[in-house]
């Protein structure tokens, strides 16, 4: 076989395996035209650091050609096998396959179609001369053996403890110790990177056990694990929000992390002559001046809360906070309660407050995608993270690398059928949400919940109840409107309505990320830097030009040695595993050269 056709003769592992011989020979002889010859002309490969030392998809022949020809000779990759059996449906076939460089190992998955490659992802598993010192490299934790000298396990951790951030500083600090900075720590812990997470709360987990009494998660189990530690089996499907923080607790003790809560970052700035950063922490009233070589902002995906100024709130009478200060409907029985939002997070307080006996109005300024929880599991997340995928064979860590298999160009193809589905599946639930006023979508071309998530962070909620209460009408809905101005004890609306309000709750989202970096920071670097999220989609709040990647994350940036960390608990998981390894290669000293390093566009 060649680069130029199938033989459908062979099975398809044979044709895999063909391919990947080809293909590796092609590489080493440096033929860089016939190496792109092996994608279709639109074909697609994504890389995940192992290649561009970045996380980047070439989009067709053209652009695959221009980063190997700026990648192979550091790259120098060889020895392609196909991991397991390949597939075939439909005319593609699917495979599994390895690959080493010369710094490091990789794994990574090929879709064929008629002898060609429609997609490729690369990714980086490991730095070949700096494993994890995990399975059969563990440690024996035990010195055998005499030494009047000797450290227990414990004293060694006390002693990291007291010295780390005093007398020897961090090569890494993580501001942000939600599920991101953890699990972003877990991974450098065991690639040996000395680092500190910081976060303002007192404890691992109090981000969470402080938002309101309802929340829980909206994904499933199988979705959500950490890295190296999963969730035990008898976990709820949906854990409640102390669930999760207890658990992030646990985990940041049995994973010893460097975790220093109520501990704020004060100002950070970069020194290009020291190469490392000046940070002040306040660490419960102690200033300090760490000077790490990188700086990731764990802060989630999102940054400031967004808090609309509207004329007269200052008048209020009543009490008024954004979504995340919201302590839970307890306190608001018979209170007249406005809502301005309707996505997760409105809904959530909206059934909270309602299920505590207040009166509450939401106010829906733009239309919302819905998919209901359930619904969710069976058709759209079932096959990869669910107790089947398990039964299946199906790893959480393969289940990452097949989401993470699909360039975010082509994604819409494989979710818009699925919503298709869903939204014939769920039909009857869909109109009377509309027959109440709802203003109802699937997203610009129909692609649903993750196309959402992925292009702009918001504009959705997965309903675990309370769209059932804006049906019925027992949330009241007030669509198409927002506030135009505030009394003292009530608000009025674009339409003119007036309604009365002891609470105004502002489900209105979050700014960028980079708002983080502006704060702690400066202006001038969030700037240098751009937005963070999205992809250029040039769909609502997801501005051109297009990306192909989602801006900033888990990669470098345009201020050195400056990263963004964040997402939900499955990108979290996943891509700290990206980010970890390229902080651990600059640590070493290895050369690290950065193809693509996406450009700043300044949008609105």
């Amino acid at each position: 076989m060649t680069a130029q056709k199938s033989d459908h003769t062979l099975s398809a592992s044979q044709q895999v395996t063909n391919w990947l011989q080809d293909f590796d020979q092609t590489l080493r002889t440096k033929n860089i035209d016939k190496a792109a010859e092996f994608f279709e002309k639109e074909g697609y490969w994504r890389d995940l650091v192992s290649f561009t030392w970045n996380i980047k998809t070439l989009e067709g022949q053209d652009e695959i050609k221009d980063m190997l020809s700026h990648t192979l000779e550091t790259t120098e990759p060889y020895d392609w096998q196909l991991d397991g059996d390949a597939v075939e449906n439909d005319g593609i076939i699917e495979a599994w396959i390895s690959f080493k460089t010369k710094v490091s190992k990789g794994y990574g998955h090929l879709r064929l179609r008629n002898g060609k490659a429609w997609t490729l992802l690369t990714t980086m598993t490991e730095l070949t001369d700096f494993p994890e010192k995990r399975k059969k490299l563990r440690s024996k934790g035990a010195e055998h053996g005499a030494d009047p000298n000797r450290l227990t396990w414990q004293e060694k951790r006390e002693l990291e403890e007291k010295n780390l951030g005093y007398s020897e500083q961090p090569y890494c600090l993580v501001i942000g110790g939600g599920q991101g900075g953890i699990g972003l720590g877990a991974r450098l812990r065991q690639l040996e990177v000395p680092t500190i997470v910081i976060d303002k709360q007192p404890r691992p987990g109090d981000t969470w056990r402080n938002r309101y009494k309802s929340l829980c998660l909206h994904d499933p189990v199988w979705y959500d694990h950490m890295p190296y530690l999963p969730f035990p089996d008898n976990w709820p499907v949906f854990t409640p929000k102390d669930k999760v923080g207890d658990w992030l607790e646990m985990y940041t003790k049995i994973m010893e992390l460097n975790y220093w809560g109520s501990t704020e970052c004060v100002s950070a700035a970069f020194d290009e002559e020291l190469q490392q950063w000046n940070v002040e922490v306040d660490r419960a009233g102690e200033r300090l001046l760490l000077h790490p070589k990188q700086l990731v902002l764990a802060t989630g995906m999102s940054g400031l809360p967004n808090i609309p100024e509207i004329k007269g709130a200052k008048d209020f009478a009543g009490e008024q906070h954004h979504s995340s200060q919201h302590p839970g409907g307890e306190a608001y029985r018979d209170k007249k309660c406005i809502v301005l939002g309707a996505n997760n997070s409105a809904h959530d307080i909206c059934a909270a407050l309602w299920e505590n006996g207040a009166d509450v109005t939401m106010i829906q300024r733009s239309s919302t995608h819905i998919i209901k929880s359930n619904t969710l599991i069976d058709e759209v997340l079932g096959s990869l993270y669910s107790e089947e995928a398990v039964e299946n064979g199906i790893t959480t860590y393969k289940a990452d690398l097949t989401f993470g298999s699909i360039p975010f160009k082509i994604m819409p193809e494989f979710h818009e059928p699925v919503y298709r589905k869903v939204a014939e599946i769920d039909a009857d639930f869909y109109k009377r949400l509309t027959d109440a006023g709802f203003m109802l979508d699937f997203g610009e071309d129909h692609t649903g919940l993750f196309m959402k998530y992925l292009r702009r962070g918001s504009g959705y909620y997965i309903d675990v109840g309370a769209s059932e209460l804006v049906a019925e009408g027992k949330i009241k809905l007030k669509p198409n409107v927002s506030i135009d101005h505030i009394k003292p004890k009530s608000v009025v609306l674009t339409d003119g309505t007036e309604l009365e309000a002891d609470l105004i709750v502002y489900a209105t989202g979050f700014g960028s990320m980079n708002g983080w970096a502006a704060k702690i920071i400066s202006q001038e670097v969030a700037d240098k830097v751009g937005k963070c999220w999205g992809m250029g989609s040039d769909t609502a709040k997801d501005s051109g030009p297009w990306e192909g990647e989602l801006r900033n994350m888990w990669k470098p940036t345009q201020q050195e040695a400056l990263w963004f960390h964040g997402g939900n608990l499955h990108q979290s998981r996943h891509y700290s595993q990206y980010l970890s390894l390229q902080i651990k290669a600059r640590m070493e000293g290895l050369e690290t050269p950065v193809y693509g390093l996406q450009e700043v566009h300044h949008l609105e």
